[in-house]
């Protein structure tokens, strides 16, 4: 099957109509929103009604926040609005922002995380085949489904839940109880092929099934622009987002698995300090190459394939910077032409 392709759903609710036809006629397969400061749900429901036939996501909604109920109410009426072209993409955030932000428990993540995905298939159970409702973890638990607040079965079936992780016990959870895996964008190949998909199989063998059963969705940093100013100012604002990812503790593993553990310590000190235009300065040239996808915009298609071709069932184009509508039209056409002659 070939890799389906997704873009960046940035729009506010009032121009989410027509960026979603913008990105349809870009030729993505698919959209997806971000949980930054605006809700990850909402503009999906005009993308749905004004770009019909794209797949529709959230990558990702904040799980913990939210109760089970409420996010499976959520993703079953975009279900059903969308015509089944709906995916759930949920993560655990980082421990500051839940516990300081939102004010809730985290601790243990990858346990938590575990009975959510569970309560929330125990839930579609409910309603899509009449399953009694009978989750009882340590967790979570949901017991009581009264027909007033049963929708019934959905005609479009169950949403697909995909799990957002980074650290090797949460992508493991992924693999054994999700339907997918959201691979975040600051990722390389050495952590992806030495750590993520290896704890994705244990997680899968765990629970006796295979990966052609599971979604591997891999955000892909992109650097790229039609001449060298365009360029220049994609690699700084690329520049920058690596550094802020990279102050986060909890985005370790991948800097580690390409031999940069020595340098988070620092840049999470700026952090603190407050020193953010600062951050990017720290990303070298080949830190940079080992995190993104960077080429003259005729050549992306053909190394975003050769980087992550063999393993992604959906790839995610990143790119945190503005760049002509028919610069990304040619580089999907590419990735599609490049795939039906493979």
């Amino acid at each position: 099957m070939p890799i389906k392709i997704d873009g960046p759903f940035y729009a506010s609710l009032g121009a989410a109509a027509e960026e979603a036809k913008r990105l349809a006629s870009l030729g993505y397969d698919g959209l997806y929103t971000l949980e930054g400061s605006a809700d990850p749900f909402l503009p999906l429901v005009l993308a749905a009604e004004h770009a019909p036939g794209m797949d529709i996501a959230t990558g990702i909604a904040v799980a913990f926040p939210r109760n089970p109920v409420h996010l499976a109410t959520q993703a079953w009426d975009l279900q059903r609005f969308s015509e089944g072209r709906f995916l759930l993409g949920i993560g655990s955030q980082v421990k500051a922002h839940i516990e300081k932000r939102f004010g809730i428990a985290f601790d243990p993540p990858a346990a938590r995380m575990r009975e959510y995905i569970q309560a929330l298939k125990a839930i579609f159970s409910c309603w899509q085949d009449g399953l009694p409702l009978a989750y009882a973890g340590r967790f979570y638990r949901h017991t009581l489904m009264t027909p007033m607040f049963n929708p019934g079965p959905n005609p479009f079936g169950v949403p697909p839940v995909l799990l957002g992780a980074l650290g090797p016990r949460m992508t493991e959870v992924a693999g054994e109880v999700a339907d997918g895996l959201i691979v975040h964008p600051f990722n390389n190949t050495t952590f992806l092929r030495e750590q993520a998909l290896p704890a994705v199989a244990r997680g899968l063998a765990h629970s006796g099934r295979a990966r052609n059963t599971f979604t591997l969705q891999i955000n892909a940093m992109v650097i790229t622009g039609e001449n060298d100013k365009q360029r220049a100012a994609a690699r700084a604002a690329v520049r920058g987002l690596l550094g802020f990812y990279a102050s986060t503790p909890a985005y370790l593993p991948p800097m580690a698995a390409v031999g940069y553990e020595a340098l988070q310590p620092e840049l999470n000190r700026l952090s603190k300090e407050g020193a953010w235009e600062v951050l990017g300065e720290r990303i070298d040239d080949e830190f940079l190459e080992a995190f993104t996808t960077n080429a003259h915009p005729g050549d992306i298609a053909s190394a975003l394939l050769a980087r992550y071709g063999d393993i992604a069932d959906r790839l995610a184009i990143y790119a945190p910077y503005a760049a002509p509508d028919g610069m990304w039209r040619d580089i999907v056409q590419d990735l599609k032409r490049l795939q039906a002659v493979a």
